[in-house]
């Protein structure tokens, strides 16, 4: 485990809606907001960089810009971050869902469908022709929201790099 602390500020400047959304179930309020101030960073640095599947060894700055040219959704119980979701797009024709996760210890209570639904919900992310996304195991989750295979794969192409955090 890295202890990740960061001075991280967000640069871009916002070009985005910032929505907060508060869901009270069982007397536990997940609170939704893409408010970039609100984010853990040396939290997703940890999980995204050590546990994730998909960029293992991804360094702090490369996160940090990620995260300032895209439409992020942090997840929160009382004050704790304990998912994240990450919209690249130009909220007009085209998105890419990247970096969706729930912490481990906070899954199977459905946070992941009503963060995906805040996702789906947000006002810049309407209309759009194609909203693209990568899983390797929650197709079950996206199915739910309308995602299927790429109904023209041989149109799609790609440059892939699966290792390029690796050292």
């Amino acid at each position: 485990m890295i202890d990740v602390s960061t001075d991280y500020k967000p640069q871009a400047a916002q070009k985005y809606v910032n929505i907060s959304i508060l869901i009270i179930e069982n007397m536990t309020t997940l609170h939704i907001s893409t408010n970039k101030a609100d984010l853990d960073v040396p939290l997703i640095y940890q999980f995204i960089s050590e546990q994730s599947t998909w960029a293992i060894g991804m360094p702090l700055p490369v996160l940090e810009r990620a995260i300032d040219n895209s439409l992020c959704f942090g997840a929160y119980l009382d004050g704790r971050q304990i998912g994240f979701a990450r919209v690249v797009t130009d909220c007009a024709t085209f998105a890419n869902l990247v970096d969706v996760f729930v912490l481990p210890e906070f899954r199977g209570r459905g946070y992941s469908t009503q963060l995906m639904e805040a996702v789906l919900g947000h006002p810049d992310l309407q209309g759009l022709r194609r909203f693209t996304l990568a899983t390797g195991d929650a197709h079950g989750l996206y199915e739910k929201f309308g995602f299927t295979p790429p109904a023209r794969p041989t149109t799609l192409m790609e440059r892939y790099f699966p290792n390029i955090y690796s050292n």
